[in-house]
């Protein structure tokens, strides 16, 4: 069963209880009046890498993704929002993430927002300011800071923090006056809620009081996560969240990509360049999802080549007899799936397995296509359309590692020659043998 890394324990330690046939995970899209950022994008593969994973081993995930549709300004409110929700789902299918059964918006849950406020207030967790608003006072929940590390004791007001006074540092808003549109009617005032609040109504209300995961990337994790943790569990009187689970920081060629800075490509753009968007997915996967990463154009086009490569060789070992899968290396990568989603080793051992000449083509057919369900590469799409290798090629690329594993060296040049009579370009990279099929 799949083990991660908790955020708030500190450890590798499973997800579900032995047994379970079910899974219930929440996470945070990206906030309102931003266009996406393959931050956001790495966070959504977080999700879809721990659905993949559970559900091959028979439990169903319902998934919720909270949407944000209020900015200050109300910037994603409205037409604008919904473009840009659209945006971001298509992005998120173009990198085959699976989509959520639940996808509320803060707009259409604002009625159990101040019911959960005005709950919090009865139970002494939350108090009315002067102007209208309302605050969560963050001295009422003692274990405040144990899902980032940062305590009460250490906090101390931002520079030139605004707002209603507070009577801690760490207090927040669940409820803001405002005299823009949209704003609701509420037992304080004409207003919004505030930044937080929101995820955790729409988190109960779609997935109820026990959640299995939470997910999402680092950047939330102070002061958005650690504040929904402090709603949620005031307001229900238990733990509601079981594990948290968070990506690294994404950058682009050294540009942080948590919606506060650019220089990042928008995923049209890598599509625009010629790269498969796919590719960009295989180039988060061959690091640990909660590390720090530094993405590159460079690292996209290598994904791009190992991509275009493996479909091919998938395509060419479809005309092979089938074969039963190699139970060792098969066995290999689960188990590196299942421990903290180590993909880096798994698409090591799959390239091992791809090299492995002693297993025969049928098998690493059906071991590529099943691993697959979980990569989510589209290793398959390649499979019957006219670009396959020609009648005779897949042999000779077979053939050609041998002759240079061999040293005959004047071998692998006469079958090159003879692959780029049937059309079939191929050349040497420290990972083996590439090829592609040329246009007719």
């Amino acid at each position: 069963m799949l083990r991660l890394y908790d955020t708030r324990h500190r450890r590798v330690e499973p997800v579900l209880p032995q047994g379970a046939r079910s899974m219930r995970v929440y996470g945070c899209g990206p906030a309102a009046g931003r266009v996406t950022s393959l931050g956001d994008l790495r966070a959504g593969l977080l999700a879809d890498l721990v659905r993949r994973v559970v559900e091959r081993r028979g439990v169903r995930v319902v998934r919720c993704l909270g949407l944000t549709d209020l900015g200050r300004p109300p910037a994603g409110h409205g037409a604008e929002g919904r473009g840009r929700r659209d945006a971001f789902e298509a992005e998120a299918l173009a990198l085959n993430i699976h989509p959520p059964q639940h996808s509320p918006e803060v707009s259409e849950t604002v009625g159990p927002v101040i019911e959960m406020i005005a709950r919090l207030v009865e139970r002494g967790h939350a108090y009315p300011a002067s102007d209208g608003s309302v605050l969560f006072d963050a001295t009422s929940f003692p274990s405040y800071g144990e899902l980032s590390g940062n305590r009460l004791e250490r906090l101390r007001p931002r520079a030139g923090e605004a707002g209603p006074r507070k009577r801690h540092p760490a207090d927040w808003v669940l409820w803001r006056p405002t005299e823009e549109e949209p704003a609701w009617r509420a037992p304080w005032g004409r207003g919004v809620p505030g930044r937080h609040i929101g995820c955790s109504a729409m988190a109960l209300r779609s997935l109820g009081e026990r959640i299995d995961l939470h997910v999402g990337g680092i950047d939330l994790c102070f002061p958005h996560h650690e504040n929904e943790r402090a709603q949620s569990d005031a307001v229900t009187g238990h733990e509601v969240v079981a594990h948290w689970a968070h990506s690294g920081h994404l950058l682009f060629d050294g540009h942080e990509l948590d919606g506060r800075a650019g220089g990042a490509p928008a995923l049209g753009e890598v599509t625009r360049a010629g790269l498969d968007p796919l590719a960009v997915r295989l180039a988060l996967l061959e690091h640990r999802h909660r590390g720090r990463l530094d993405l590159t154009w460079q690292a996209l086009r290598v994904a791009d080549a190992t991509l275009r490569r493996w479909r091919s060789r998938v395509a060419g070992w479809a005309e092979a007899p089938s074969r039963p899968m190699p139970s060792g290396p098969v066995s290999a990568i689960e188990d590196a799936f299942d421990d903290d989603l180590d993909t880096p080793l798994a698409l090591r051992l799959l390239r091992g397995l791809e090299r492995d000449e002693a297993v025969a083509p049928g098998a690493r057919l059906e071991a590529f296509l099943h691993l697959d369900r979980v990569l989510g590469l589209d290793l398959s799409c390649g499979i019957g359309r006219s670009e396959n290798l020609p009648p005779g090629a897949a042999e000779l690329l077979q053939r050609r590692p041998r002759a240079r594993e061999a040293g005959d060296w004047a071998a692998a040049d006469r079958l090159r020659a003879e692959l780029a009579g049937l059309g079939v370009l191929v050349r040497d990279t420290p990972e083996g043998q590439d090829w592609s099929v040329r246009p007719s």
